[in-house]
């Protein structure tokens, strides 16, 4: 297991984080069946996360498109629940530190 692996079924600090970006609608996804995400239209760093956050069904493209081409990335009813459980304390669940 590393470092971006979740334990379980609780997502880890990158994951929330990343949901959160979703949640406020600043990622992209490219079409693809391993999708690349963008985050405030740069490229992430951890394409390990966001491909495991896809399969898993926590984000979604919000329309197809051609391959290759970014769309609008959305959180999936799934991706919500898992964003709302556990609460960072001192998080503003907007991907923020407090």
């Amino acid at each position: 297991m590393t470092a971006t692996e979740p334990t379980g079924d609780l997502p880890t600090h990158r994951d929330r984080a990343i949901l959160a970006a979703v949640r406020a609608g600043r990622v992209e996804l490219t079409c693809s069946s391993e999708p690349d995400l963008f985050i405030d239209g740069l490229y992430c760093s951890d394409q390990r996360s966001a491909h495991r956050l896809v399969h898993a069904g926590l984000i979604t493209s919000e329309t197809s498109g051609d391959p290759g081409s970014r769309v609008a990335a959305v959180l999936t009813a799934r991706g919500s629940a898992v964003l709302a459980e556990r609460q960072d304390p001192g998080s503003t669940g907007d991907g923020d530190a407090a």
